[in-house]
């Protein structure tokens, strides 16, 4: 399917159901309900997605992987797709999807490779606060110029002494006029060099605390006084363009500013109700990958005079591997579902990414066990597998965030009923 192809038929959908800008996910589940049966919609965007991870991602990764270049042509062909910024809606150029079927197309890429994945993916997190708070004239400059060539953006958030704990950021943003002066550092902002602009979360009153003490920007990339640091060489995930930024007297003008003021931190933390969902499809993809790796291995590496598969203790691991996918995946389309309707899925959302990120962990470790010397070897793809999981644990959330999040919502819950 052709960009051009992809949109008219969600367009088309669009119609059938007497609306034009809302994903196809709210349509079919208002008609059908929830169910497990994909809609022909959206099995064919899940096969776009499929074979161009198969024909393009996957030759590509391993040369991105050893050099570290981004992978320009490949984004610009799943631009060209319609396989990037898949969530932006039809009033503003995009092709409009749910959170549903962005998880579907998160997973295929994933498979290829997560370090393409995650630089797709990074313009979904950036452009969902946009989404969430922007008022219409922000959708149209921002939003709009990302359907119309294929931009890169960033979200900037995490700074070097503020990972987990958001409410520690010290970047800050004072009012001067019609402007607002940012100075600060960010840290670990994937596209943080290939962005044409930033979500960009400032301290705008110190003295608040952090729900009412930040406030969300929108920056342009090449405003002056903005410092882009060196490229980090990361353990995996090398195709994704990581770094840091810094804001010395960036003028951001109040037009940019979204939302009301202090109303930030909510902003950037509604967000990942959208965006945890997808970085654990990614999971969820990146496990199955593993798993097909190490069946295909298994069933041709011979010990004792049989396949690998048919000793118990390798066929187990690949039986613990497959349980573990489709559990994620499950709660994936779960917490993906609950957002296209509208209902609040925090809870679901962190046990998904909780659950996917250490189901990737375990899936890619188990094949590089079944690979066994070979596994530790780069000329087999699963050490690479083993080396881009570990980072699905630590961003986005890290898995003892997740759990924070979910005991609180038990607490909550529990409370209620006394």
């Amino acid at each position: 399917m052709l960009r051009s192809q992809i949109i008219g038929t969600v367009r088309k959908t669009c119609r059938a159901f007497g609306t034009t800008a809302r994903s196809c996910s709210e349509h079919t589940s208002a008609v059908s309900g929830f169910g497990f049966q994909l809609s022909g919609d959206q099995q064919s965007i899940q096969e776009t997605a499929k074979q161009f991870s198969r024909d393009v991602i996957i030759p590509a990764a391993p040369h991105h992987d050893k050099t570290g270049e981004y992978p320009t042509d490949v984004i610009k062909q799943a631009w060209e797709l319609g396989l990037v910024n898949t969530h932006i809606p039809t009033d503003y150029g995009g092709i409009g999807l749910g959170v549903f079927e962005a998880a579907l197309v998160s997973e295929q890429l994933a498979y290829g490779c997560t370090g393409i994945q995650t630089a797709i993916e990074a313009n979904t997190l950036a452009e969902a606060p946009v989404i969430l708070a922007g008022n219409d004239a922000q959708k149209r400059k921002y939003l709009g110029r990302m359907t119309e060539e294929p931009l890169m953006a960033a979200y900037c958030v995490t700074e070097p002494g503020a990972g987990s704990d958001v409410a520690g950021a010290k970047t800050n943003a004072v009012k001067r006029g019609d402007k607002w002066i940012v100075n600060g550092q960010k840290m670990w902002i994937t596209n943080g060099g290939k962005a044409n602009w930033y979500f960009l979360l400032a301290k705008t009153d110190p003295a608040a605390n952090a729900g009412k003490a930040f406030t969300g920007f929108i920056v342009d990339g090449n405003s002056p006084g903005i410092t882009v640091g060196r490229k980090e060489w990361n353990m995996g995930q090398r195709a994704s363009d990581t770094r840091g930024i810094t804001f010395e007297d960036v003028e951001v003008p109040d037009e940019n500013r979204l939302g009301e003021v202090g109303q930030g931190f909510k902003i950037a933390m509604g967000a990942f109700d959208i965006t945890r969902p997808l970085v654990a499809s990614a999971a969820v993809g990146l496990a199955e990958r593993a798993m097909d790796e190490a069946t295909a291995y298994a069933l041709q590496r011979k010990t004792m005079g049989k396949s690998i598969i048919e000793h118990q203790a390798v066929a187990f691991m690949l039986a613990d591997m497959a349980i573990n996918v489709e559990s994620s995946r499950m709660m994936v389309w779960r917490a993906a579902w609950l957002r296209d309707q509208n209902k609040r899925n925090t809870y679901y959302a962190s046990i998904a990414k909780a659950l996917a990120s250490e189901t990737a962990n375990k899936c890619a470790s188990d094949a590089v066990q079944i690979f066994g010397g070979n596994g530790f070897n780069t000329e087999y793809p699963v050490e690479k597998l083993m080396r881009d999981a570990k980072i699905f644990t630590i961003y986005e959330g890290t898995s003892q965030i997740q759990r924070l999040i979910i005991s609180r919502a038990i607490a909550d819950a529990a409370k209620q009923k006394l």
